[in-house]
Order: C-alpha cells, then structure tokens, then sequence
C-alpha cells in the first residue's frame, strides 16, 4: 500500500479567456494549475487522484528531467503525460461532474519519473456552467516495493506469499482433498456399473405386489 500523498503546494488556478475579455458576460474556459513539491526533490508519479467538479477535459503536463541528467530542475523539461482526458461523458449534461477521478502511472504517455512539478489544465466548452475545477487533488509517490512488483498500489495490501496462511476454523486441506477424491472414485464406479435395463416403479420380475396395488 502507498505511504499516502506526497507532501505538494497547490497553487492558485490562473483562467484563460475565451473571446473578447472587454465582454463582461465571458467566461473563462480554460482553468491552469500549477502543483509544486516542497521539498525540492523529484518524485516518481504514481496516481493522481481527485474529484471533480465540473471540468469537462483534463491534460496533465510535468516538468520532468530526463533519465541520466543530474543538474535538477534546472535542466528538467515540460511533457505532456496526458491529453484532453475526459471527465464528463457531455460537457452540457450533468454526467460524471462531480465524480472522483484516479489517473495511473499506465495510462500516462510518458513515464512520469523524475518529476518537479505537475500543472493541470482543465477546459469546459460548455456555457452551462458558470464556474468549473478539480478538488481534493492528492499525489502518490512510487515506492521502491511497487516499482519491483509491478503491480497497481491496491495489490500490495495483500498478505505476503512467503507468510502462511492462516486456517482458523476450516478443516485441513488434506483431508478435504482426500475426501474429494473418494467421492470422484465413487462416482466413477457407479457410472461403470449402470444398466440399461428398465426399470419399473413396482414390479418385481415383470410381476406385481397385490399389496402394492390400490384400487378406486
């Protein structure tokens, strides 16, 4: 499981109009954020998580330095990792404007390691709304056991494979098993066994059982 997000500073969203910005009756279709890491060190992104409110598209861009350059952010460059991903299924409808989003590291067009600095960039085209962004966003940080598994973060909250697994209160797998396999065996047989003879309900050698008979 993930140690939780990375420690970030999310700056002020900055608009860009649309249109004649002498028009007080335009609204910003564009929103920019810029998300910086305190401490100055570069994080592998794991996932991207927050909830929405709104926004139509989201690209994600990050100031990435690339693998083998040591001089930091200096030298880093902006990527764009994610482009117009879809956060409503119509931007003039209600669908899916104030769900809960997670973007991972697979679904990225580039490997998000190396990273200073995230900026989100939300569009709405639609006049419908008055205002849109994005909330609670969070950042997770690769850790070392999930890059040697391979797996999604989620995964590793499981039990280790190299702890036992704990029986309390079932039976022994043996046995079971076992059992398992007389009841295979037996059933075996039986099916070897069958006759295709008919069989009557009451007769006993083509004959009957007065006492079986009733009469109206």
């Amino acid at each position: 499981m993930n140690n939780g997000p990375v420690d970030c500073v999310i700056k002020t969203p900055v608009s860009l109009q649309i249109g004649d910005t002498v028009t007080d009756m335009l609204r910003p279709g564009v929103y920019v954020t810029d998300i910086a890491f305190p401490n100055g060190k570069p994080i592998k992104v794991q996932e991207i998580s927050f909830k929405n409110y709104y926004s139509a598209f989201l690209s994600v861009r990050l100031l990435r330095r690339e693998e083998g350059n040591h001089e930091g952010a200096a030298s880093a460059k902006w990527v764009t990792c994610l482009r117009n991903f879809p956060l409503m299924a119509n931007p003039h409808t209600e669908a899916g404007s104030q769900d809960y989003f997670s973007v991972f590291r697979q679904q990225m067009l580039v490997e998000p390691d190396n990273v200073y600095s995230v900026r989100l960039i939300l569009r709405q085209p639609s006049s419908s709304w008055l205002n849109f962004s994005i909330d609670e966003i969070k950042i997770y940080d690769r850790t070392q056991e999930d890059a040697q598994r391979g797996v999604p973060t989620w995964l590793s909250s499981l039990t280790n494979a190299a702890e036992p697994l704990l029986l309390h209160g079932l039976p022994d797998p043996e046995t079971v098993s076992s059992s398992i396999q007389q009841m295979w065996a037996l059933t075996e047989v039986m099916q070897s066994n069958q006759t295709t003879a008919s069989v009557g309900r009451f007769d006993v050698d083509g004959c009957y059982d007065i006492n079986l008979l009733s009469y109206t």
